[in-house]
């Protein structure tokens, strides 16, 4: 897939992941990171060819170059289960603290935007990589029609909610798609989530100045958190004031789903 958010108007893929939302028996992955790859297709071998289960895989697997870090430990299951904490705040658990959720080459916007919150906002934030918004919201899903339908037993727990049990703070999801993807996995997210993504039409540029146009880059991903900090009480806002200016983001800016 490219990450040129199109390259022109006729091949914006904005969508493509929520409309696999609407197959039952496809799996679809968004990874960043070549180890992610690995781990997913080797599943996915695994679960077609030796279980013979029915389905079948949508990856999208990006041209952008960019370094390949190692595969962090412990990580595999969560890869397969579509979220992983990838890396932790170097602030510890020192003032407010921000939740950044990232999806393919996107995951890169998040930990710039980490280096951001912590250098200069004095925002502690965690660092989360997305794999699969789908394969997070079907394990919900089961959960609770698990639960419904055995009302005498323990209830189930959706795999998201156990990994951000006890998350304190705000959410920030950013992808190259559209906002409704990481806004299907809500209801199921401790504390305020604001979705970043590319609603709209596609250009013919280059990265920076698309990601910029979409506000999906590591500078709207920050002012989203202290934004959203703002608005839940635990950061005054002037904070955001100050970052819209630092940060050269135009208040009056257009809107890139009318453009």
């Amino acid at each position: 897939r490219t990450t040129l958010a199109g390259e022109g108007l006729q091949h914006q893929d904005g969508h493509s992941h929520v409309l696999a939302q609407t197959v039952p028996n496809l799996v679809t992955y968004d990874p960043a990171y070549a180890y992610e790859l690995a781990v997913i297709i080797q599943d996915g071998l695994r679960r077609m060819y030796t279980e013979n289960e029915s389905i079948f895989y949508y990856l999208t697997v990006m041209n952008e170059n960019y370094p390949m870090p190692p595969m962090p430990d412990g990580v595999r299951d969560g890869i397969l289960k579509g979220l992983y904490k990838f890396r932790d705040s170097e602030r510890g658990d020192k003032g407010p603290r921000a939740h950044l959720l990232g999806s393919g080459a996107i995951l890169n916007e998040c930990i710039q935007a980490q280096q951001l919150l912590e250098h200069k906002y004095d925002v502690s934030a965690d660092v989360w990589s997305v794999t699969s918004y789908k394969e997070l919201r079907r394990d919900a899903i089961e959960a609770e029609r698990w639960n419904l339908h055995h009302p005498g037993e323990p209830p189930r727990t959706p795999y998201i909610t156990q990994c951000l049990e006890g998350a304190d703070g705000v959410f920030v999801a950013a992808s190259d798609y559209m906002k409704i993807l990481p806004h299907s996995i809500s209801r199921w997210v401790p504390g305020p989530l604001a979705t970043l993504g590319t609603d709209g039409f596609g250009r013919s540029e280059n990265r920076e100045y698309l990601r910029d146009f979409f506000e999906v880059d590591a500078r709207y991903i920050a002012l989203a958190a202290l934004q959203s900090l703002a608005a839940s009480g635990r950061l005054g806002p002037e904070a955001a004031q100050k970052a819209m200016k630092e940060l050269d983001i135009k208040p009056a800016k257009r809107d890139p789903v009318t453009s």
